[in-house]
């Protein structure tokens, strides 16, 4: 049950682009970055356990309802000024700098942000971060599901993002089981498909090298589920080694899905990290 009042507010990005952040709570600040099809939703459960002790802010990244869709291709470039005008926004209202977390994509687009601009971040929290999934090979795969969106073909679609994504047959059987006769919202389904497509533009314009995210200066949570299929695990342990200031948590029994399967896990691992962050700082 929601017992936190939450407030919307626009944020317009460097190009203009209207972005709404969704915040609850009070004390410290915390900018919770969404992945690839998802949106204000999607950390929902964690930001109402987090929202008891922090201000918790939940931005709609661009081309996810209700923010702008962009009308032009996307970059990495363009979300890394929307999250930067976020959290300027956040810092201006609360007057102290933020805990940034990211997950799936959001999480690449969080080392993004702490390496072009630092300045307002108190600490870094990743899960997950698909950074294998960038490139030129990407490429084909972004032609291929623009093909399937602009003929509205949600197998095709699915198809192609999980080539991209990498997940085993076994676990898009088990989905495709539960999910049984049940048909997604076609509005929330469209608004989904239309955030992949730009995040896929992204994505391929993203290059894998991981050597970058050296320079991230603050400190640093890396954090993974152990049941989560390859390259994942491999990427993360690559990552935590390359930031000088990170530390790692593998979750046992978890895997990509644990913001939804065990948010009371996420939001008491942020929990210490943030105080252990506060207490070094």
């Amino acid at each position: 049950m929601n017992t936190h009042d939450t407030h919307d507010r626009y944020v317009s990005s460097a190009d203009g682009t209207r972005l709404v952040v969704r915040r609850l709570g009070s004390g410290d600040p915390v900018v919770l970055v969404h992945g690839s099809g998802g949106g204000l939703h999607s950390w929902a459960t964690v930001a109402e356990q987090l929202a008891d002790g922090y201000q918790v802010w939940l931005p709609a990244r661009r081309g996810y309802a209700p923010s702008d869709v962009p009308a032009t291709p996307k970059s990495f470039e363009h979300e890394t000024a929307d999250l930067i005008a976020v959290i300027e926004a956040v810092r201006g209202f609360s007057g102290r700098p933020v805990h940034l977390v990211g997950a799936s994509y959001g999480a690449t687009l969080s080392l993004h942000t702490a390496a072009a601009d630092p300045r307002g971040l108190r600490s870094l929290a990743v899960f997950e971060a698909p950074l294998f999934a960038a490139g030129p090979e990407i490429g084909p795969l972004l032609d291929r599901y623009r093909s399937a969106f602009e003929r509205d073909d949600a197998p095709a679609m699915a198809a192609t993002l999980n080539e991209v994504t990498r997940v085993p047959a076994e676990i898009v059987a088990a989905f495709a089981a539960a999910a049984g006769d049940r048909t997604p919202d076609p509005v929330e389904a469209r608004r989904s498909a239309v955030g992949w497509l730009h995040d896929l533009e992204a994505l391929a314009g993203d290059g894998t090298d991981i050597d970058r995210w050296s320079r991230i200066a603050v400190p640093t949570l890396v954090m993974q589920g152990a049941d989560t299929w390859e390259p994942m695990p491999t990427t993360m342990d690559a990552l935590a080694s390359t930031i000088p200031d990170a530390r790692q948590i593998v979750w046992p029994g978890q895997s990509h899905f644990v913001t939804m399967t065990a948010p009371t896990l996420v939001a008491d691992t942020l929990r210490r990290f943030f105080a252990e962050v506060s207490v070094s700082g």
